[in-house]
């Protein structure tokens, strides 16, 4: 009996390290998976990453900043997915220990082992996501730095302390383009605390100006980057941000059944993970909190509402949207579970059961890995691809399928490698139907997702040339058709499907 007492003792004393350590050890079996979709993007167009006037990145086209695809050209460069999914575990661990930080400074010490504990479990579920490594999760290191950094300069009055986190806050952005968060929770923050006399309206303004020139420093290094490399600054506008209204819209055009299926998983996963009952525990104790941090309390809120309607608006609605609202559930737990009033335990009994509820679905998922159950149809196509090809052959996927382009090792002459690039940039499949009646049409055309699957338009001339030009040389594994130039000879494509 001691020795459990002994243990206990120590796993609360070194509770924080316990959820750093596990939350990197979580993610670490995510190193035996294959590559996902958009890893497998992004390290194809870092790979290629030739900027041009009208283009900013070359021959592949993709709606991030240029700060995320360096990250991947780095990464690419030093192991690739392995590295990646490394750099991932020791991202998550991190994050964890700068929730706990924030934690710590609103509330204390107490708050900070539970947040921490919310935070790891949160990043270890992998009903979210605990294999691929992308911009929501790079970012999030950025976003709680920079959050903890605010809120020191709040209370040692330094300016210092809000430029870097400006600088922080301005670099998530830059690993992707809708995490503006710390900014958020800066600007509410230092205006919360004018408002309600914790801060002279000399010092506010000290600070503000602070924390803008840090964010321009990011901004100012993109259009250095830009002119640097010969890349219009309406080319990086357009890219970054302008191409997301016109797909708002194509999303908007197209069938409402698969995002509305979407949407509703994302909810109950939501529900599932404890993510819904921690937001909403802030929302229902507001006025509370409110008495007791009136400024952290008017941040976190900001926080919550402008993530929360970012995950809206995006409109796609996939599950590891729901990383980017991580920063906002670490303040709601550190403003009410280091409490000994009722709000706190029901935040703390709420942090359990995200706990559990991580626990639970690592089990499940690790045990649905193990027994071969988890299928990965564009890898074991691509590697069928790889295996019939010959060098110098290209590949184009309709309907875009990264993960299955990266396996088959063959580059495209198509720039899109995404879906939704191709039906917003390529409206009709024009660009498509020309480079496949032309000198530089791909080797093989893997039909993915049916012609028509969006849209008809265009699909009757797409259609006429592909039967022209092409043969079927064998089947994806969801059945989909292959195709091979008619006037070249390779053997069938015959993945082993799982």
């Amino acid at each position: 009996m001691s020795s459990r007492i002994h243990v206990l003792a120590l796993l609360r004393r070194h509770a924080v390290a316990v959820a750093v350590v596990v939350t990197v050890l979580a993610r670490l079996p995510a190193l035996t998976r294959p590559v996902r979709a958009d890893e497998a993007g992004f390290l194809l167009v870092a790979g290629a990453w030739d900027p041009q006037p009208g283009s900013m990145f070359g021959p592949y086209w993709v709606d991030r900043p240029p700060l995320l695809l360096a990250v991947y050209d780095a990464v690419d460069a030093l192991g690739g997915v392995t590295t990646l999914r490394v750099l991932g575990a020791l991202v998550a661990g991190l994050a964890v220990l700068l929730a706990a930080g924030v934690a710590g400074t609103v509330s204390g010490p107490r708050a900070t082992t539970w947040t921490a504990a919310l935070t790891a479990a949160l990043l270890s579920n992998p009903m979210i996501d605990v294999v691929a490594v992308k911009g929501e999760l790079l970012a999030l290191p950025l976003v709680l730095g920079s959050m903890l950094l605010t809120l020191l300069a709040v209370r040692r009055t330094s300016w210092l302390l809000a430029f870097a986190a400006g600088v922080a806050g301005a670099a998530a952005v830059g690993l992707k383009q809708n995490i503006a968060t710390a900014l958020v929770f800066a600007g509410v923050l230092l205006l919360a605390s004018w408002i309600t006399g914790r801060l002279s309206g000399r010092v506010t303004a000290v600070l503000l100006a602070a924390g803008l020139a840090g964010a321009a420093v990011p901004v100012l290094a993109t259009i250095g980057w830009a002119e640097s490399a010969g890349v219009r600054l309406d080319t990086v506008w357009d890219t970054v941000y302008g191409f997301r209204a016109a797909a708002a819209g194509v999303i908007a055009d197209g069938s409402a059944s698969a995002p509305a299926r979407r949407a509703l998983l994302l909810l109950a996963i939501a529900a599932a993970t404890g993510l819904i009952a921690v937001l909403g525990g802030l929302v229902a104790h507001l006025r509370s909190s409110w008495r007791v941090d009136p400024p952290v309390t008017a941040a976190a809120l900001a926080v919550v509402m402008v993530d929360v309607a970012s995950l809206v608006v995006g409109g796609s609605f996939w599950q590891d949207y729901l990383i980017p609202v991580v920063p906002a559930a670490a303040l709601c737990t550190a403003l009410l579970a280091g409490r000994e009033d009722r709000p706190g335990r029901t935040m703390r009994r709420v942090v359990l059961v995200a706990v559990a509820s991580a626990c639970a679905a690592m089990v499940f998922w690790l045990a649905w890995n193990a027994t071969g159950q988890q299928e990965f149809d564009e890898v074991r196509t691509g590697e069928a691809v790889a295996a019939a090809a010959r060098p110098g052959d290209t590949l184009v996927v309709f309907g875009g399928r990264p993960d299955l382009q990266r396996t088959s090792g063959l580059g495209s002459p198509y720039p899109y490698l995404w879906s939704l690039p191709m039906r917003t940039r390529d409206p009709g499949y024009a660009d498509l139907t020309a480079l496949l009646a032309g000198p530089d049409a791909p080797t093989w055309l893997v039909e993915w997702v049916d012609l028509d699957a969006w849209s008809d338009d265009g699909v009757a001339d797409l259609r006429a040339v592909i039967d022209e030009r092409y043969a079927v040389a064998g089947t994806t594994c969801n059945g989909q058709p292959v195709y091979v130039l008619r006037d070249v000879e390779r053997p069938a494509v015959q993945p082993i499907c799982d």
